[in-house]
């Protein structure tokens, strides 16, 4: 069973797969501190191939049919390949793996896996922007957005981008959504359902109630509206 764990840099991703690896699910020949596999280099020339596909349409918006539309090219398929090749090349009864990147070229690995076990994990946004991440700037991986000097607007932005290109192909068979905030506060009910969704029974990490809704004497909500209709789909608050 191949499993891939979708989410944005600093949405609580490492830990999902700190629970994977704890309970016997090969992560990879090398994991980093984040338990990331790592290393990602090829994964992230790839991202910069799927991107040149994706256009702005403006108005926070992005047009994925070109991308959608055509055969994922060869050289995209031979970089996750070459990143992947010990993880495809295990034995290993349940495998996968995390590195946050993954969700920049998502649409495109769901094509290359569709019978894989996807992960889709989510955190309040205005907590995930605190941190400064790799693609807090789109830029840095070929995608076109309104930059803006404010690298608390731009890391919103790449919140709402990752959301976005997750929603624009059909949800996969083998799919559950998490919410970084469940697995916070009611673990054992999330961890029951991903043990039912995985067939495999999972360890219990530690886990810190305090890393919840730190943005709330940082972040000013309205200058973030346009994240809105987002975050009622994972019924985030805003006020």
């Amino acid at each position: 069973m191949m499993i891939i764990v979708i989410g944005r840099g600093h949405s609580g991703t490492r830990s999902i797969a700190q629970t994977l690896y704890a309970s016997n699910v090969y992560m990879g020949s090398l994991l980093n501190n984040s338990c990331d596999f790592v290393p990602p280099h090829n994964l992230y020339r790839s991202c910069h191939i799927f991107s040149k596909y994706v256009k702005y349409s403006g108005n926070y918006q992005w047009d994925f049919s070109e991308v959608l539309g055509q055969e994922v090219p060869e050289s995209f398929k031979k970089l996750v390949q070459e990143y992947l090749k010990p993880i495809l090349e295990s034995n290993s009864e349940f495998k996968g793996w995390k590195l946050p990147e993954t969700t920049l070229i998502y649409p495109w690995i769901y094509n290359l896996f569709p019978d894989a076990f996807y992960i889709f994990w989510s955190r309040h946004p205005f907590d995930s922007i605190l941190g400064r991440h790799l693609t807090d700037d789109l830029h840095d991986f070929s995608v076109d957005y309104p930059n803006s000097q404010d690298v608390f607007q731009n890391r919103a932005i790449s919140w709402l981008y990752q959301y976005e290109i997750q929603k624009c192909v059909p949800k996969p068979k083998n799919s559950i959504e998490v919410r970084f905030e469940d697995f916070v506060l009611n673990q054992e009910t999330t961890i029951s359902r991903l043990e039912k969704f995985l067939g495999k029974d999972l360890a219990k990490i530690p886990m810190r109630p305090d890393s919840l809704h730190k943005w709330r004497d940082k972040i000013n909500p309205a200058e973030f509206s346009y994240l809105f209709d987002a975050m009622n789909y994972y019924d985030y608050s805003y006020t």
